[in-house]
């Protein structure tokens, strides 16, 4: 059994748990989520407490038991206090900004490129360099953070591009300072 999966999950305040067949709907101040509970395992609940058991001892079970107490938490998370990634974007000319829910970003191509924002997530764009994204789907957060990324990512000699706000960028020696 996997020792991650052991670990009780506290169920935070303000959070309606219900279980539907292989299904767990958790419903909280910042959004809805389901949770897809895989066959073998389930989620029984006591005082206050999350615990995820396992029904069978396959090898797919077990594989499945720490994955699924750590999306439980992830959903719990989200769902309370939501999840947010922010991006940086850097270089001359290089800027953001939102128009209803599609996010125009100049890249220093021909033409301004515009994401159509998911109705799921809330895109925010305080300044210009600056892109925030939040929402309860940690998944899907992440997954709209790296779309926009990939638009541009940063190129290694000047640094210039789409990044997130921790990444750190190694800049390249150009040929010019080897000679």
């Amino acid at each position: 059994m996997s020792r991650i999966g052991k670990i009780p999950v506290k169920l935070p305040k303000g959070v309606k748990l219900t279980p539907e067949n292989s299904r767990l709907r958790v419903e909280g101040p910042k959004g809805n989520l389901i949770l897809n509970v895989p066959q073998g395992l389930f989620i029984d609940q006591k005082e206050g407490l999350l615990f995820v058991k396992s029904q069978s001892n396959t090898k797919q079970s077990r594989a499945n038991h720490g994955t699924i107490r750590a999306l439980l938490v992830n959903t719990l998370a989200g769902v309370t206090q939501g999840h947010k990634r922010e991006l940086s974007v850097q270089g001359i000319g290089f800027r953001a900004q939102l128009k209803g829910q599609t996010l125009v970003i100049n890249l220093g191509l021909s033409h301004p490129v515009e994401y159509p924002v998911p109705k799921e997530v809330k895109v925010s764009v305080p300044n210009p360099n600056t892109i925030i994204i939040e929402g309860p789907d940690k998944a899907l957060v992440g997954d709209v953070a790296a779309q926009i990324r990939r638009l541009k990512p940063p190129e290694p000699y000047k640094g210039k591009g789409i990044r997130y706000v921790d990444e750190v960028v190694r800049i390249k020696q150009g040929k010019s300072v080897t000679k």
